[in-house]
């Protein structure tokens, strides 16, 4: 049990994280040093965001909030555009970098209610409940302007910019979806950006998103109305 704990406390001191408050061994100490290990399980280590494991658990709650309250929520992915060039030409230490500077630009554009997250190599995720749509975009497009403006010391003197795409996709209200439908939504969105020039955002054209065949089989199938389909 010491050395598990000392594991334990060898990994919060790795993460930058300070020792429990309190004394070691105590009840009150246990919990802290136990709480400290379930958010950095649910952080991503290069960002500090969430990480995939906690936007899935976060996506799977917003939907069923969603089904229940007909709240809108919007869902933006976002990814840097022409990433590879980064590395290929800068170095992965230098694309680091780039990904710590785009994590807070997303970071700092939210509501604290929102969940940013890191969801791949360059590639975020972010969660907005209760998110009008014109709300959405303005989100949206302050976070592309944000990262356009910004410029990443990356050592030597040099500074690179860089762009993101954006997609966003709303939950369909009152329907209860699934985490991969709703994040297929903004994934369409987002390759549409790509295709269309990049360094844009592209929504959902209204809050009342369409309703897929699969949606409405998940929303029908153990009601009476299937004859409807």
């Amino acid at each position: 049990m010491t050395l598990r704990l000392n594991e334990a406390l060898q990994l919060l001191a790795h993460s930058g994280l300070p020792e429990p408050a309190g004394e070691p061994g105590s009840v009150q100490w246990m919990q802290r040093l136990i709480d400290a290990l379930v958010d950095l399980s649910s952080r991503d280590a290069l960002t500090g965001l969430a990480n995939r494991r906690a936007f899935q658990l976060a996506l799977e709650r917003e939907i069923d909030r969603v089904a229940r309250s007909g709240e809108p929520a919007l869902m933006l992915v976002a990814d840097i555009d022409h990433f590879k060039l980064v590395n290929d030409r800068h170095g992965h230490a230098a694309g680091d970098e780039v990904i710590r500077a785009v994590a807070a630009v997303l970071a700092d554009s939210v509501r604290p209610m929102d969940l940013v997250a890191r969801v791949g190599g360059e590639e975020f995720a972010i969660i907005l409940p209760n998110c009008p749509h014109t709300f959405g975009l303005t989100v949206a497009e302050r976070i592309r302007q944000k990262v356009e403006r910004m410029s990443v010391s990356v050592g030597n003197g040099r500074a690179l910019s860089v762009s993101v795409s954006v997609g966003g996709a709303f939950a369909p209200q009152w329907v209860r979806s699934t985490p991969a439908l709703w994040l297929e939504r903004a994934d369409l969105q987002l390759y549409a950006a790509k295709a269309a020039g990049r360094n844009r955002v592209l929504l959902e054209p209204t809050a009342d998103s369409h309703v897929s065949h699969d949606e409405k089989r998940l929303l029908f199938d153990s009601t009476s109305f299937q004859d409807f389909l």
